[in-house]
């Protein structure tokens, strides 16, 4: 009887020896910064996720414009305005051009902190993570990219994978793309002279 009670204490202290284990790599979190380089730190309490919560993608810094980030640097002696505005002192320059009769700033943003996004859950994520807050309205988007068909993927296709954010390829704030420029015809071979510069006018 005594043999079976220390393997059963054995037994649990094991499990918990175990668990401490795991929990201690989980509260590790690597990700870019703002420069490409990679950070590994300990889990910021408010990035913490729960094990139903799915996959993360490793994504490439997100493409915030110059000296614009961390938002913190200015917002955090602001006090938070949550009243849907237009925006004179600041950020005057980003029209919102996406689903705006629905949508403002704080929909997306953090008012809390605004180094962080904010899904319609309330829950708080890092800008890494922003293809979670598009995939809430753009569930089929969000699938293809998932899987390499929507977007940019690169890598080894049974191997590490690096995914660009929306962001990368669509302004957040105006996601569609804009008309381009078509380039001009290519010239004739017989039009071109011996440097591969267009030798005589071409008449029709």
């Amino acid at each position: 009887m005594k043999n079976y009670v220390r393997r059963c204490l054995s037994l649990a202290i094991g499990l918990v020896a175990f668990g401490a284990v795991v929990v201690s790599a989980a509260e590790v979190e690597k990700f870019f910064d703002r420069h490409g380089a990679l950070i590994v730190q300990e889990k910021v309490e408010k990035y913490k996720r729960r094990a139903d919560e799915g996959t993360t993608y490793p994504v490439p810094p997100p493409p915030f414009s110059e000296d614009i980030f961390p938002c913190s640097d200015c917002h955090a002696d602001m006090e938070p305005n949550p009243q849907r505005r237009e925006l004179v002192d600041m950020h005057e320059d980003i029209v919102l051009n996406h689903a705006e009769g629905q949508r403002w700033c704080l929909d997306c943003h953090n008012l809390d902190d605004r180094d962080t996004l904010r899904l319609i859950s309330g829950e708080v994520i890092p800008f890494t993570e922003s293809y979670r807050l598009c995939g809430q309205c753009h569930g089929d988007k969000f699938r293809d990219w998932r899987v390499g068909v929507h977007g940019k993927r690169t890598g080894n296709w049974n191997g590490e994978k690096q995914y660009l954010l929306c962001a990368h390829c669509h302004d957040p704030h105006s996601p569609s793309f804009k008309p381009l420029k078509p380039m001009p015809a290519p010239v004739r071979p017989e039009n071109l002279n011996r440097q591969g510069f267009q030798a005589v006018p071409v008449h029709n």
